[in-house]
């Protein structure tokens, strides 16, 4: 750690020797100042490459002080740094939502696996009220080697989808819906009661989680010695 972090972070930058992932830097519940000394001591190490999550406009701004350069993606609340993606290697990964307000949640999810190394894309607006648009992609589906599936409401999509591949579906419930969804938590209890095999549930909003998860499913099967 940095004597300008002392009482702030304790940055983890071997994390990705350790394990093959980087850290991120949650920005929710810290102050632009903080977060603004964080990305002035990621700054001193490009090899390590960084993710800044859930910030602000003021974060944002608080980040890009020290990288100008750094990927900024509002809706998503999400800095990268450096700014280019690493080129793809291993599976595909597929981010869906069921509707166009979890597109900042789903984005989150689609911009972690692109930042670890993944190749990602964003199918939107394929939610169980029109079952067709949701069969329309199942050709593009099936060519994923894990799925994301973001959804509030009542949470169905995740089971509709692992019921037509044979991928692992990471189900991300997100704080949309009217007044029974409890802010999430409707759609959450749906996807973990999912009667389809082979869905696995992160929690509320967490796009990094699923992200996250997703890429690492997706990694490159190693070479048998």
């Amino acid at each position: 750690m940095t004597d300008d972090l002392y009482g702030i972070a304790d940055l983890d930058l071997e994390r990705t020797a350790r394990r093959g992932y980087p850290e991120a830097i949650y920005c929710a519940g810290k102050t632009p100042e903080q977060v603004r000394r964080i990305a002035a001591a990621v700054a001193e190490r490009p090899d390590v490459r960084t993710l800044f999550t859930r910030a602000t406009a003021e974060h944002a701004a608080a980040v890009l002080e020290s990288l100008p350069d750094a990927h900024h993606d509002p809706d998503a609340g999400l800095l990268a740094w450096p700014p280019e993606p690493p080129p793809p290697t291993g599976g595909l990964v597929l981010v869906l939502t069921a509707g166009t307000s979890d597109l900042p949640v789903a984005r989150e999810a689609l911009l972690t696996a692109r930042y670890l190394g993944r190749q990602s894309e964003l199918i939107t607006d394929v939610g169980v009220a029109g079952l067709h648009r949701v069969l329309a992609k199942v050709e593009r589906m099936r060519q994923a080697r894990a799925i994301v599936v973001a959804a509030g409401m009542d949470g169905a999509l995740p089971s509709v989808v692992a019921g037509l591949v044979s991928a692992p579906v990471i189900g991300l419930p997100t704080s949309v819906g009217y007044g029974a969804a409890f802010g999430g938590i409707a759609p959450l209890l749906t996807m973990l009661n999912a009667c389809a095999p082979g869905v696995s549930v992160v929690n509320i909003d967490n796009g990094y989680g699923a992200g996250h998860l997703a890429a690492q499913i997706a990694a490159p099967v190693p070479e048998q010695p």
